[in-house]
């Protein structure tokens, strides 16, 4: 797939590590905006991508590029995919997919009438070790309860108490810790047990946005806890437990590097099937065989999965009062 690439965060910095290894993807462009040339032109450079722009839009103009990744803050996401797609482009949008489900759902609804695929750039759903969790679920027992605590001290959590506000707090851009950190316990969630009966957010919040909380979700049948803050730190760790055995992963959600099954007579068993692997290269080998066979049906089943981690995003922010500037799109 010949890729034009949109930012030159540290998203986008992090895609250079792996994306020369990933076979099927030729680096077609990048861009960004004006304030951001030098920068875009010093990426192109060092990553062999041919051609750099200083404007998101002549990039869409441009024929050879196939498929746009957007590595760019979560507050444009929606209207950067939609532009995008109106231009006949495939798209990879980084997470959290968009600010608010009904975006989603329009974006959707817009890559299929243009035949066009349209993918989240989530890590924690094509991660080996997540599928290999969900392999294992039947040897855990009967699901009681779940907690997933991704919680990581943010250094712009200092400017903000003084009063700088940084896009990663910054309500207007769609920040917070359930956008931030959060988003990646509720696609793991989503990836083993799918939709949700009830969703509840209790946040800490200051200044109109989550630094911290704590989302509760009913399964029914257990409960799962989801824990991200961004205004304190904790070890990081999810345990799975069940009646028979408990999975214990002590690593972020977005790249769960090994776990442990931990059975109830007290014998354990440690897998990791990534090693060293970028957590990122997973999506990306995935992204190019949809794209390249035009691989509607799994491209269908991937968005099912976004659709509903966007719809526990969503319920969860507006149970807590977490108002951002697309909901007022949506009301």
């Amino acid at each position: 797939m010949k890729l034009g690439i949109t930012g030159c965060g540290m998203i986008v910095h992090d895609l250079f590590r792996f994306i020369h290894d990933v076979k099927g993807v030729e680096l077609e462009a990048i861009a960004s905006i004006p304030a951001e040339y030098e920068t875009v032109q010093t990426l192109a450079s060092e990553n062999g991508i041919k051609k750099s722009y200083q404007c998101y839009e002549d990039m869409l103009k441009d024929e050879d590029v196939e498929v746009i990744y957007l590595g760019v803050p979560n507050h444009l996401h929606y209207q950067m995919t939609k532009a995008a797609l109106n231009a006949g482009k495939h798209v990879i949008c980084e997470k959290p997919f968009t600010s608010h489900v009904e975006e989603l759902k329009e974006l959707y609804k817009l890559a299929k009438e243009n035949e066009l695929l349209l993918l989240e750039a989530i890590s924690t759903q094509y991660l080996p070790n997540t599928l290999k969790i969900k392999e294992l679920l039947n040897e855990v027992g009967n699901v009681k309860i779940v907690v997933a605590n991704y919680s990581q001290y943010s250094s712009r959590y200092n400017a903000f108490k003084e009063g700088k506000i940084l896009p990663a707090f910054d309500y207007t851009k769609s920040g917070g810790a359930l956008m931030d950190l959060n988003i990646y316990n509720i696609h793991l969630m989503v990836a083993l047990f799918g939709k949700p009966l009830t969703v509840q957010y209790q946040a800490n919040i200051e200044k109109g946005i989550d630094t911290s909380g704590i989302i509760t979700l009913d399964y029914g049948s257990f409960k799962a806890v989801c824990v991200g803050a961004k205004d304190c730190k904790a070890p990081i760790a999810t345990n799975i437990q069940g009646d028979k055995a408990c999975i214990h992963i002590s690593t972020p959600a977005n790249g769960l590097r090994g776990f442990e099954l931990l059975k109830n007579d007290g014998t354990s068993e440690e897998y990791d099937l990534q090693g060293d692997t970028h957590r990122m290269s997973y999506e990306f080998v995935e992204f190019v065989k949809m794209i390249e066979n035009k691989d509607y049906q799994r491209a269908e089943e991937m968005m099912e999965k976004s659709l509903i981690a966007m719809e526990i995003a969503t319920k969860a922010r507006q149970s807590a009062g977490v108002v951002f500037s697309a909901d007022e799109n949506w009301k």
